[in-house]
């Protein structure tokens, strides 16, 4: 059976600068399920949460130099590495990424059952069909196969801006011939 400790924040923050792992333990056992909340709060997906979570005591071990009683008590200033650490998650390019795909795959699954049930009456796909080889590559990759700008890049071994470029040029394209079919 284990013995319980307890720490007055002074006590913790000292042993935590002396790398005492079971003061690291002890923190973890007592804080990380208030900075979680802190977390989900900001991201409510529980996963993503859980790896902020990790990174947070990470980096409160690897700078616990920097912390200052004088400054203001430890869950203080753990509670703002919490905080902050989600919000840089919040504000990467990843995460807006994956925000975009997860609403382009709504999207998707709701057009693709839309083209189950609705004949292409509006000749699309004809128009699709007279578009230049690579404008229609890469349009057919985008929304008959799902590929975001990024896969179709790899995929064909051109350059993102190269893909934009003709995604832009070939969505220009049909939206001419389909207002002269109209």
């Amino acid at each position: 059976m284990t013995t319980l400790l307890k720490y007055s924040e002074p006590e913790l923050a000292q042993l935590l600068k002396l790398k005492d792992q079971s003061a690291f333990a002890y923190l973890y056992d007592n804080y990380s399920g208030a900075l979680n909340g802190v977390i989900q709060q900001l991201v409510p997906d529980q996963g993503i949460a859980s790896d902020i979570l990790q990174d947070v005591f990470v980096k409160i071990w690897r700078q616990i130099e920097k912390y200052d009683a004088t400054k203001g008590r430890l869950f203080t200033w753990m509670y703002n590495i919490a905080r902050n650490t989600a919000i840089d998650v919040l504000k990467s390019k990843g995460w807006q990424n994956e925000q975009r795909t997860e609403q382009l795959d709504d999207i998707n699954l709701n057009r693709e059952d839309m083209t189950d049930s609705i004949p292409d009456s509006s000749g699309i796909t004809s128009l699709i069909h007279h578009l230049k080889n690579e404008f229609k590559e890469i349009i057919e990759l985008s929304y008959s196969q799902g590929y975001t700008q990024e896969e179709i890049s790899t995929l064909l071994n051109i350059p993102l801006g190269t893909v934009k470029t003709r995604m832009r040029a070939a969505l220009l394209q049909l939206r001419k011939n389909f207002s002269i079919e109209k």
